[in-house]
C-alpha cells in the first residue's frame, strides 16, 4: 500500500482563456475511493481528462504510480481504466461483442480475453444479457456495460466520471454497490459526482471542487468540522410556496447565517437549531409561506458547500 496518484499543481487553461482547473494538488492512496464533488462546471471532468491523457495540462503534472502523465503518458495510461460520462459503446453490437472490441484495444486476446469478458459481465450484473444488442438496453444497463469496458485490463486505478447521471434509481443503486465492491477487492477509484449522497456513501476522502479549485479536502467527518458548531435545518415547503418571496423572507431572519432554496427545500445553517427553529417557523408562517416538514440534521456535504461558498451544490 502507498500513494498511487500524485497530482501536483495541475492547471488547464483553454484557448478561449477559460481557466477550467487552477493549480490543483492532491494524492490518492492505493485501495482508496476518492471522490471529486462539485457542481456542474467545477472542473471535475477536465481534471479526469488530463489524468487519463485526453487533454494536455497547461502546467503542473500528475503521476500514476511512478509515471508522469506528461513525460510517460503511455505507461501511466496502462494503469488506468476510464469510464467517461458519455456512453462509449456500439449500439448494434451485443454486450459481449462490445467488450471483445474494447478488450482487443488493450491487447487482450484468446482465453484471457474471454475470461475477462465473463468476469466483467458478472461484476456489473449483465451476464444474462451478454448476447443482446446494446441498442435494446436501458440507460442504466448501458452505464453498467460502460463500466465493464473499463475493467477488462484489470487497472490499478478506475476513473469514473459521473456514472449515475440520467439513470433510474434502481440502476443507480446497482452502480453504487458495484463501486463499493471494487473497493472491497482493493481497487483504487477516483469518482466524480455532483450528488453529495454518493460522495458520502462511497468515499474514504472527498475533495470539494468549485470554479476549478479544490476548496476543501478530507474525510466526511473532517469536512463536517469545517461548519464548526453550526447546525443544519432542512425545511420542505409545499408546492404552492412562492420561492422568490421565500428567499426575501429568509434574508430577514437574523438567526440564519446561510441559506439556500432549491426545489422547495430550504437548507439553513444556524448556530443553535433548537433556539432558531421557533423563530424561523413563526416568520415563515407570518408571511404565509406553507411548510410541509422541518428537520434538524447533522451538517452534510451540502451544508459544507453552503458554508464555504454561500451557494447550493445544485445551483
Amino acid at each position: 500500500m502507498g500513494t498511487l496518484v500524485r497530482v501536483e499543481h495541475l492547471t488547464k487553461r483553454y484557448a478561449s482563456g477559460t481557466l477550467a482547473v487552477d493549480n490543483v494538488s492532491f494524492t490518492i492512496e492505493e485501495g482508496e475511493t476518492f471522490s471529486l464533488l462539485g457542481p456542474n462546471g467545477a472542473g471535475k471532468t477536465t481534471l479526469l481528462s488530463m489524468l487519463s491523457g485526453i487533454l494536455a495540462p497547461t502546467s503542473g503534472d500528475a503521476f500514476i504510480g511512478e509515471y508522469s502523465i506528461r513525460h510517460a503518458p503511455l505507461a501511466a495510461k496502462r494503469l488506468i481504466g476510464v469510464v467517461p460520462q458519455e456512453i462509449a459503446l456500439y449500439p448494434t453490437l451485443t454486450a459481449r461483442q462490445n467488450l471483445a472490441f474494447w478488450g482487443g484495444l488493450y491487447d487482450l486476446q484468446g482465453t484471457t480475453l474471454r475470461a475477462r469478458i465473463e468476469e466483467a459481465l458478472e461484476i456489473v450484473g449483465l451476464r444474462e444479457h451478454a448476447n443482446e444488442r446494446v441498442e435494446t438496453f436501458s440507460g442504466g444497463m448501458k452505464r453498467r456495460l460502460n463500466i465493464a469496458a473499463g475493467l477488462l485490463h484489470q487497472p490499478r486505478l478506475l476513473l469514473l466520471d459521473e456514472p449515475t447521471v440520467g439513470i433510474d434509481p434502481q440502476s443507480r443503486r446497482r452502480i453504487l454497490d458495484t463501486v463499493k465492491r471494487f473497493n472491497e477487492h482493493g481497487m483504487t477509484v477516483l469518482y466524480t459526482t455532483h450528488y453529495m449522497e454518493e460522495a458520502e456513501e462511497l468515499s474514504h476522502r472527498i475533495a470539494i471542487m468549485d470554479h476549478g479549485h479544490i476548496i476543501a479536502l478530507g474525510t466526511l467527518d473532517e469536512l463536517r468540522q469545517l461548519v464548526g458548531e453550526h447546525e443544519s435545518i432542512r425545511i420542505t415547503l409545499r408546492e404552492t410556496a412562492d420561492e422568490e418571496a421565500t428567499r426575501r423572507v429568509l434574508a430577514e431572519i437574523p438567526s440564519i447565517e446561510n441559506a439556500t432554496l432549491t426545489d422547495h427545500h430550504i437548507t439553513a445553517l444556524v448556530p443553535n437549531a433548537a433556539a432558531a427553529l421557533p423563530a424561523i417557523a413563526t416568520h415563515l408562517s407570518q408571511h404565509h409561506i406553507p411548510i410541509s416538514a422541518i428537520e434538524i440534521e447533522r451538517p452534510d456535504l451540502e451544508a459544507v458547500f453552503l458554508h464555504l461558498t454561500g451557494r447550493s451544490l445544485r445551483d
